[in-house]
């Protein structure tokens, strides 16, 4: 029977469609705004729209979530990274061993902060390969995804849709979905996937300069010593054999050796233990090379590089600065600010002394090395103005490191097994965090992701509303007038391109709380197995490769990757329908 609260519902709905579509609104005000006029009218109650807030699935995500910036923040993710990738060579060679990497990683960790890690290595890869990031950062992004679909905890968009059955009336004996329910669909789609990128995704992905490679920041030359560790790989190889010609952003300008300097630095010259060599190159690139992994370390930073926290920074000598002509021997900077000089850059000038005899002028920028300590000793100061933050460097105690990646893997093994529910597991985790120091309460609060969270809460207010008020039935029979046809596995097809479509264009999120009670209702509406049809509506959602507004990795490598809209939806669509048959496929072969 139709009434105003069932055609409110509507109305609601093809305004967040429309809101999303348009983006007139952004997607948290959108959920806001519609949930907020449910409220009005009294389609929902005050304690329908909040009852989300006490969903133990959204405060699995908002923990997870935590764990995963705690991970991130030890650096344990980039030590995995080093270690693998070292001595790669070939295109397919890194394509093929960092999908695995990846798409494995990403069914424990939250997939996000994992992209977010990843990008610095493969565009340091590409730069010193010669190829176009384009051809590995979507393949990157997809891999994130695949891995994040094979289990419940990999994407939060698993998890929003084990929140909605939690809070779901229509089915009371309907159970909690468990962590490797998602398996089943997502191994075999993780083995496919990487065979489609690897033979013929690679064939459509476009080669495509950085959209940013010309900026300024990324131009600005230093001038950077390196010297040769005791037992580096380099030791004893030629110039030609130690690629250190081939380093995409630096150039070898010079090689000191026994006080003398060796300006034309040939191919078969063979490195010796305690050459200082001499570099120019850009911001990433000179960053890159404090990382211990290099076979060089940096004279300067001395003992700085054993302390727990260090960044590399960039600061301009001021006008007014009293370092104005003195050298850098005679400013003493580690001393003074906690940090030390380790490249400088000057406009239209080449640097020909030692970087300790360098004279400074006004508007030479420097790059620091620094410790805790150096934003306190330099606040206040007028000698020089912070410029940028390069590249954070945070060490923990290996101890520490077992203690976070063993707990969190226990804490699954354990949820998995019934032992304890994956809510109690990760708050226990995450107290031992706090009181081992591994983060503090100050930096936990940053690795929340307020608008996930709201966005959640909304949408299963929305689902709620839309089963209430009868629209879930509705649409949901016209669901099985069009699709019955074709059968149960037809249903599966037909709710599956539906879901998909609407997370590559709308939102992953908006398409759950869409079609989840659609879905739902079909399932008692023709007593049929309802697991199916949750599950399908988890795996359209979030195996979302068609465009790049539909998953936040897609968005994070669009403009980096220099992709345009129709580059995703070239290599992304194949895959997407893939994705389908082999999901309704097994869910059919399991559950009908």
């Amino acid at each position: 029977m139709i009434n105003f609260q069932l055609i409110l519902v509507f109305v609601v709905l093809v305004f967040i469609l429309v809101s999303l579509y348009k983006e007139i609104f952004g997607a948290t005000f959108t959920f806001l705004v519609a949930v907020v006029v449910l409220g009005f009218f009294g389609v929902l109650t005050p304690s329908e729209i909040l009852a989300g807030f006490a969903n133990e699935q959204i405060a699995v995500i908002i923990m997870l979530l935590l764990m995963g910036d705690i991970i991130r923040r030890t650096a344990i993710i980039e030590l995995v990274f080093d270690k693998a990738f070292k001595g790669v060579k070939g295109y397919r060679g890194f394509l093929g061993r960092m999908m695995i990497i990846v798409s494995g990683l990403s069914a424990f960790l939250n997939n996000t902060p994992l992209v977010a890690v990843m990008m610095p290595y493969v565009n340091s890869w590409c730069k010193k390969n010669d190829i176009s990031p384009s051809r590995l950062l979507m393949p990157l992004s997809y891999a994130a995804i695949l891995g994040g679909c094979a289990t419940l905890i990999g994407t939060s968009t698993n998890l929003i849709v084990n929140g909605l059955v939690v809070d779901q009336e229509i089915l009371p004996d309907l159970r909690s979905l468990r962590i490797f329910d998602f398996v089943y669909v997502g191994i075999p789609m993780i083995l496919i996937g990487f065979l489609y990128l690897f033979f013929w995704g690679e064939k459509l992905l476009p080669s495509k300069e950085k959209l940013d490679e010309d900026s300024p920041e990324n131009n600005r030359t230093y001038l950077i010593e390196t010297q040769v560790r005791k037992n580096s790989d380099l030791i004893g190889k030629t110039i030609e054999e130690s690629g250190l010609r081939n380093m995409k952003g630096l150039y070898l300008v010079e090689i000191q050796r026994d006080n003398r300097k060796i300006f034309v630095v040939s191919n078969n010259l063979i490195i010796s233990q305690d050459d200082i060599l001499v570099f120019a190159g850009d911001t990433a690139p000179v960053a890159e090379l404090t990382k211990s992994g290099s076979g060089l370390t940096i004279p300067s930073v001395g003992m700085l590089h054993k302390k727990k926290q260090t960044e590399v920074v960039e600061i301009v000598i001021s006008h007014n600065s009293s370092m104005i002509h003195k050298s850098l021997k005679e400013i003493n900077f580690r001393s003074r600010y906690d940090a030390a000089v380790i490249g400088i850059h000057r406009n239209e000038e080449k640097i020909t002394s030692k970087l300790r005899e360098v004279v400074l002028k006004a508007g030479d920028v420097l790059m620091l090395y620094s410790g805790g300590d150096f934003v306190s000793q330099s606040q206040g100061t007028r000698d020089f103005y912070f410029i940028s933050r390069v590249k954070e460097f945070k060490k923990v105690e290996g101890y520490k490191i077992a203690i976070v990646i063993g707990g969190l893997l226990l804490a699954i093994f354990l949820a998995a097994m019934n032992v304890i529910s994956l809510f109690m597991g990760l708050i226990i985790l995450l107290m031992a965090s706090l009181v081992l120091n591994i983060t503090t309460p100050k930096d936990l609060p940053k690795g929340i992701d307020y608008d996930l969270g709201l966005i959640i809460v909304m949408s299963l207010a929305l689902g709620t509303a839309m089963i209430k008020s009868g629209a879930a039935n509705i649409i949901a029979n016209g669901f099985i007038v069009a699709f019955l046809p074709l059968g149960k596995v037809g249903i599966l097809f037909g709710i599956y391109l539906i879901t998909a479509f609407l997370a590559a264009y709308i939102t992953n999120k908006a398409a759950v709380a869409i079609i989840f009670p659609i879905s739902l209702t079909m399932s008692v509406t023709l007593d049929l197995n309802p697991i199916p049809f949750v599950l399908v509506v988890a795996y359209a959602a979030a195996a979302n490769f068609m465009t790049p507004i539909g998953y936040q990795t897609n968005l994070m490598i669009y403009g980096p990757g220099g992709y345009a809209f129709k580059d995703f939806f070239k290599v992304g669509f194949p895959l997407t329908m893939i994705y389908m048959v082999v999901t309704v496929a097994i869910l059919s072969l399991l559950y009908f």
